[in-house]
């Protein structure tokens, strides 16, 4: 087994580990990224039935989390006991947030004003819960600005970040993290490549989106936790800093953020960057 004291310890936020592409080697892909150095995963549920699949997962093996929520695809899918049942699963103690959940007006699998109504929901359940939101944007941004603004949305991430602009000052602005998947990878992401070396210190995150959006060198293939070093050592790379230096904070933001794990007492230094102090008080360099 490899030496885990010798790797940077990353968490993946956001992979669907319960999916069938991982059928027939689930165990092995997450042992995979454990012997990697990996200190946590979590597998995203994204349709009614995922959601239970997410859940047996995470409760089957430690250090494996979950969400629960609908995924804008499947939002026409939503009613009000599935609302009911996501409020019931988001009270199990491997539930670390609420979603995906979303607008997503590519595929316009859902009609827009549906994905809208249940992108709502998923946000009072959040808020009314007190966990984050896993929020998923593709050319939807102007209608998602909106619901966010007016639900006052503070507690999440924008999952698989696009690099874009507005969403990335609306994110600063509010708080919200904002999480690098493996496009930031490939030559022609210039904005998204932008904007991983843009985003505040205690707001990054990574994530692979696995068994989708592989990165480069394994791009084209099924996508997996492990892979996430690819795209860690890319933003390494962007932001100046180290491949350790990008493991701590992303770290430490997924264990703030999700609630997973032991974190430092607030006031401690936990780390310098650059020529900075990393301090908990703020998750903030200064």
């Amino acid at each position: 087994m490899t030496d885990n004291n010798t790797l940077p310890i990353f968490i993946d936020t956001h992979c669907h580990l319960e999916m069938d592409r991982f059928s027939s080697d689930r165990e092995a892909v997450i042992k995979r990224a454990f012997d990697s150095g990996f200190a946590a995963l979590i597998t995203i549920a994204s349709d009614p039935a995922s959601n239970e699949k997410a859940l047996e997962l995470a409760r089957a093996h430690d250090n494996v989390y979950c969400t629960v929520g609908v995924h804008p695809h499947e939002a026409r899918l939503v009613d009000e006991k599935i609302l009911a049942d996501v409020r019931k699963w988001a009270a199990d103690p491997n539930v670390v947030a609420i979603g995906e959940t979303g607008l997503d007006f590519h595929y316009d699998n859902s009609p827009r004003e549906v994905q809208r109504e249940v992108f709502t929901e998923h946000l009072r359940i959040a808020q009314e819960t007190g966990l984050p939101v896993v929020i998923h944007v593709r050319e939807a941004e102007e209608d998602a600005l909106k619901i966010m603004s007016e639900e006052g949305v503070t507690n999440g991430v924008l999952h698989c970040f696009s690099g874009s602009p507005a969403l990335l000052e609306y994110a600063v602005d509010k708080g919200l993290h904002m999480s690098i998947a493996g496009p930031v990878t490939f030559k022609k992401a210039v904005e998204l490549k932008d904007a991983a070396a843009r985003i505040p210190d205690d707001l990054l995150l990574l994530e692979t989106d696995a068994p989708y959006l592989a990165p480069v060198p394994k791009r084209g293939k099924r996508n997996e936790p492990e892979y996430l070093l690819h795209t860690a050592r890319e933003v390494a790379g962007l932001r100046g800093v180290t491949l350790s230096d990008v493991a701590r904070i992303t770290t430490l933001n997924a264990r703030r953020l999700f609630g997973m794990g032991d974190l430092p007492q607030s006031g401690e230094i936990t780390y310098s960057i650059r020529n900075s102090l990393y301090l908990n008080i703020t998750n903030r360099c200064t």
